[in-house]
């Protein structure tokens, strides 16, 4: 595995927990598992280096130990990643990151180890796949690109790379606009030998001009090598029976802790919030992807037309955080709203709330919502993606569902599933039907891995073309 993230050691959002929890499945499933991700700044402090490999003047690899039990992992140290981000967000990520590809490419010889494939994480490395093709006269490990989002590709003017670089990845530059512009996702999807992506349902939204960020031209002609594995859930840590950020263990046949889990975040979070009101949740990336601007442009109609209240926890768009913040301000019994990323804090909110809001315009997978079901909170979501693909709007009549699921991306879609989570909520043994599906789904990676095994066998065994 080549990733810039990896949890605990370095972590932004679900990308983290995903390559960890497939990282992790595999290993338990008896394969030899090797993760690159950079050192940034200073040595985490889940990480011990406990062997060193140096691999030449600008980096070198350090082995280290970590709470991810069966693999190995391996921490790229180099000056260009010492500022202690993990994305700069400009033109210099464009040679973090390309240091990060060649490292990958390089990896296996300084270990005396010859992988059957290296699997690649989203544009961050998706140049492994280009400069291992550049490199490799004969044979060469399979390459795996799995695209998480591809709403973000990692496109840099040229000059941004130093002039060895440009040389080697000459095919991969545009020169079509007046500024020559190098992206990493498209060159790494035209060079992989296998894509994924993280749900079936978005593997064939990315072939559309909806959903495929400009490159959907480039993902339909390669359907035959493109497939949606749907991403698992480590239960190990997210789940009420033994989460270790909660107030309190339950399971769904005894879930009345869950109440003093949603009592001890009200408590702290300032929220008045009796037994009759419903807890909506929010633990996202502050972004339009989201949908999170249409919750701030409803919240003054909920507000004035029911008696929710909310936990939100985020951070981005700056204009969001002020709206979000300026909200809590005005009401603060009844929103709360903590801006960036705090881990504990994500699974108390997940766990305590009633009702957890997943409103995206589009969703490759999304492991909030499957986070939600397993505590018992119920997931309001759009009809994208994984969401698509996990969530079920329930129907009281036969019992059959687990959530509330809205078409379309605007506030009245949204407002409309909102609605129908709340008048569940305001009948006793509809609810706790509801909440009894919703704890009974297992979207645990023991799914999910056999779907991968099953494609890097076939692409090992065969030409790698899967049908």
């Amino acid at each position: 595995m080549v990733c810039a993230e990896l949890a605990p050691l370095a972590k932004t959002g679900g990308l983290a927990d995903a390559i960890a929890g497939l990282s992790v499945a595999l290993a338990s499933a008896g394969h030899d598992v090797r993760v690159l991700l950079p050192k940034y700044g200073e040595p985490e402090p889940a990480a011990r280096v406990i062997e060193t490999f140096v691999a030449g003047p600008d980096y070198r690899y350090l082995r280290v130990v970590t709470p991810l039990e069966g693999v190995r992992v391996y921490l790229l140290e180099a000056p260009i990643f010492a500022d202690g981000g993990i994305y700069m967000g400009d033109a210099r990520d464009a040679g973090r990151f390309l240091t990060l590809a060649d490292a990958g490419t390089r990896l296996p010889a300084a270990l005396g180890w010859i992988p059957d494939v290296i699997h690649c994480h989203d544009w961050h490395t998706a140049l492994v796949p280009v400069l291992l093709k550049s490199r490799s006269a004969g044979s060469r490990p399979k390459t795996v690109l799995t695209l998480h989002n591809v709403g973000y590709q990692g496109i840099f003017a040229v000059d941004a790379l130093d002039p060895a670089a440009q040389r080697e990845l000459a095919t991969s530059i545009d020169a079509s606009t007046p500024t020559p512009t190098v992206n990493f996702l498209r060159a790494g999807g035209a060079s992989a030998d296998l894509l994924t992506t993280v749900s079936p349902t978005h593997a064939r939204e990315i072939q559309t001009s909806a959903y495929g960020a400009g490159l959907e031209n480039l993902l339909h002609a390669r359907r035959a090598d493109l497939v949606g594995i749907l991403n698992g859930v480590d239960y190990s840590i997210w789940d009420p029976r033994v989460d270790p950020y909660i107030d309190a263990h339950y399971d769904r046949n005894d879930p009345g802790a869950k109440q003093r889990v949603r009592q001890s975040l009200c408590t702290d979070l300032g929220l008045t919030c009796a037994r009759n009101e419903p807890l909506l949740g929010v633990v996202t990336r502050l972004v339009s992807q989201k949908g999170i601007d249409l919750l701030a442009a409803l919240l003054p109609e909920l507000l004035e037309g029911s008696p929710a209240r909310f936990a939100l926890l985020g951070s981005g768009d700056p204009m969001l955080e002020s709206e979000l913040a300026a909200f809590a301000v005005r009401v603060p019994r009844r929103i709360s709203f903590t801006r960036g990323h705090d881990e504990r804090l994500a699974h108390r909110v997940l766990a305590g709330s009633d009702i957890v809001l997943v409103p995206s315009r589009y969703e490759p997978c999304g492991l909030t919502q499957m986070y939600a079901l397993r505590f018992g909170s119920i997931p309001v979501v759009r009809a994208t993606g994984g969401l698509a693909d996990t969530v079920q709007h329930f129907d009281p009549a036969s019992g059959r569902g687990n959530g509330s699921v809205f078409e379309h991306a605007d506030t009245q879609g949204l407002a409309w599933g909102i609605a129908e989570a709340c008048r569940w909520f305001a009948d006793e043994p509809t609810w706790a039907r509801l909440v009894a599906n919703a704890m009974a789904c297992d979207f645990s990676w023991d799914h999910q891995v056999p779907e991968y095994v099953a494609a890097y066998e076939r692409l090992v065994s065969s030409a790698g073309r899967l049908r």
